[in-house]
């Protein structure tokens, strides 16, 4: 469906995407993943035909310019860009008429997606008016209007409420059943885990490619979750056989290499630093541990 072959996006002298090779095959939930700035968008910008690379060769459907396939591709940016003054309905029967469809077929097709997006009911409210998570499954269902093959969603769940967010996970999961395969930047960990594969993109570039449970395998240390009401622990385990602190609330990942006798270690340094501990069990990694691990590796 896609390919990149050593892409590079610049402005002026800014590399917003470095060298960047990958593939997306038919069928997948392809996630990207990375914090602000890593690339996601100008990657999605320059797979859409918004933006044309600076060098490097990309495919999007057999076609090398996505211009000339993009009555096959949905896309849903980052910010709600529908019109606020117009009603839902209003708003798909526009996007449906964009697209040359007879008022009979735009008039079909907006009922069942509205009724698939679960805005049915809202069909007469004013987009200006609808909640974030609302606006944002408005923006879902005018991208598939013209019945996409490939579908791009950047970063659409962003500020949305969590309820929000498994409604609109389960409307895509529902899209790829159906046969869409789907592109989607995200940063949200639990969401990178609801794809087949992850793309994980620091500073422009391309830092690992595989499926979230091969992430997990990969990752090269261990780790225990500690439960403690103690709020100094980077700074009373900064010496100790500890590499590194995630900070989950009370809860704490710590990092320690992956040795046979790694909780004899984890429970000496915390005993020798006085720390009391509600918990402590090894665990498997998270993909916010791997990507950590992978971000640090990079810098």
């Amino acid at each position: 469906m896609i390919t990149m072959d050593n892409v590079t996006k610049t402005f002026d002298h800014t590399i917003a995407v470095n060298g960047v090779s990958l593939n997306i095959k038919a069928g997948e939930i392809f996630g990207l993943v990375g914090p602000d700035g890593a690339g996601k968008t100008t990657i999605i910008r320059m797979l859409t035909g918004i933006l044309t690379p600076t060098s490097g060769e990309l495919s999007v459907l057999g076609a090398t310019n996505p211009e000339k396939v993009k009555h096959r591709l949905g896309y849903v940016p980052q910010r709600f860009s529908l019109y606020g003054d117009l009603t839902v309905m209003e708003n798909i029967r526009f996007i449906g008429s964009l697209y040359g469809e007879t008022t009979k077929k735009i008039n079909m097709l907006a009922t069942q997606i509205l009724d698939f997006s679960k805005l049915l009911p809202f069909k007469d409210r004013y987009a200006a008016n609808l909640s974030g998570g609302m606006k944002q499954k408005l923006a879902l269902a005018a991208g598939l209007m013209h019945r996409p093959t490939l579908f791009f969603l950047d970063e659409p769940t962003t500020g949305v409420d969590p309820v929000s967010r498994r409604e609109f996970w389960q409307m895509l999961y529902q899209l790829n059943k159906d046969g869409t395969t789907i592109v989607v930047s995200t940063p949200y960990m639990d969401e990178a885990d609801l794809c087949t594969k992850i793309a994980f993109m620091h500073n422009g570039r391309l830092v690992s490619c595989a499926p979230p449970e091969e992430l997990r395998q990969s990752y090269p240390y261990k780790v225990f979750e500690l439960c403690t009401p103690d709020r100094n622990i980077k700074t009373r385990l900064g010496a100790s056989v500890i590499l590194d602190i995630n900070s989950f609330g009370e809860k704490y990942h710590l990092i320690t290499a992956n040795i046979p006798n790694a909780i004899t270690e984890v429970t000496d340094a915390i005993t020798t630093a006085t720390i009391p501990i509600t918990a402590l069990n090894e665990i498997s990694p998270t993909l916010e541990d791997v990507f950590v691990a992978l971000a640090s590796e990079v810098n």
